[in-house]
């Protein structure tokens, strides 16, 4: 829940704000908790007093009203609203050269989903999380479009409350055109479509992976798209290699977070 007069946004549940006090302390403006989740929150509270910030015992009904959601758990926390910073050349060299696994989300308008694709990398170690879309309107340097660097809102207290504290662990950046992204990025990273009717299966793709590498590891970026529509076009033209899922066929696809996650695995696997 945003909340437009203070611009701050509640971020709840036990594990989330557990992971942002442990991660990002001086992010917290105000704590609302259960009482019997003062013990659990003690050090959080007693942080929160030394930097003169307010924190209240309230009742589940109070809660709700404050994050609209009975799924708070008992604990609210009110951060400033996030920005998400367009990508721009730099990050892409950064990404490279540290050969890092990270996934451009094209379209992943779900709460839901966008939540459990960041409790994946962040359990994979996967980021940065490139969003692109309508959803992520905010002009973006690397595709080449006029405007400075404005920053959108893409990050909800569903996504939060999802994520399970993976929002502490990564990094976020955003594109207007995934398809101009992808044709700068793919120069840099080895970039993977993910389509239900490719050729290569996911567990292909860690072979496939070395036989392109130099002598170091190589960067990756790893595209899912809309689970109703799946990836553009010209999306899919601008990866390195596309793959897929292998099942029964009885349905087209996974959910977007499910296909995410498996894609993870392999490419995480191949480390260990």
């Amino acid at each position: 829940m945003h909340n437009k007069l203070t611009d701050e946004l509640a971020v709840c549940g036990v594990n989330t704000v557990r992971a942002l006090s442990e991660v990002h302390p001086d992010n917290i403006n105000r704590l609302f908790l259960r009482e019997d989740r003062l013990l659990l929150f003690s050090r959080l509270c007693k942080r929160l007093a030394e930097r003169k910030r307010p924190y209240k015992l309230c009742d589940d009904e109070e809660l709700e009203r404050i994050c609209k959601t009975s799924h708070h758990q008992g604990i609210v926390a009110m951060i400033y609203e996030p920005s998400v910073e367009p990508a721009v050349p730099e990050d892409l060299d950064a990404w490279a050269a540290e050969g890092k696994t990270g996934l451009l989300l094209c379209n992943i308008g779900n709460d839901h989903n966008l939540g459990a694709i960041v409790r994946s990398a962040a359990f994979f170690d996967a980021s940065p999380l490139v969003l692109a879309g309508e959803g992520a309107a905010a002009p973006a340097v690397i595709d080449g479009t006029a405007g400075g660097a404005e920053t959108g809102r893409y990050l909800s207290t569903a996504a939060y409350r999802v994520a399970e504290g993976g929002m502490e662990y990564v990094e976020f950046r955003s594109v207007r055109s995934p398809a101009a992204f992808l044709q700068v990025a793919s120069k840099l990273l080895i970039t993977i479509g993910t389509d239900p009717r490719a050729r290569i299966r996911v567990t292909d793709l860690p072979e496939l992976i070395e036989k392109q590498a130099a002598e170091k590891k190589p960067g990756v970026m790893l595209v899912i798209g809309n689970e109703e529509t799946g990836l553009p076009a010209e999306v899919k033209e601008q990866c390195s290699m596309l793959a897929r899922i292998p099942g029964t066929g009885a349905l087209e696809s996974l959910n977007a977070a499910q296909a995410a996650a498996l894609f993870l695995h392999e490419l995480y696997e191949r480390h260990a």
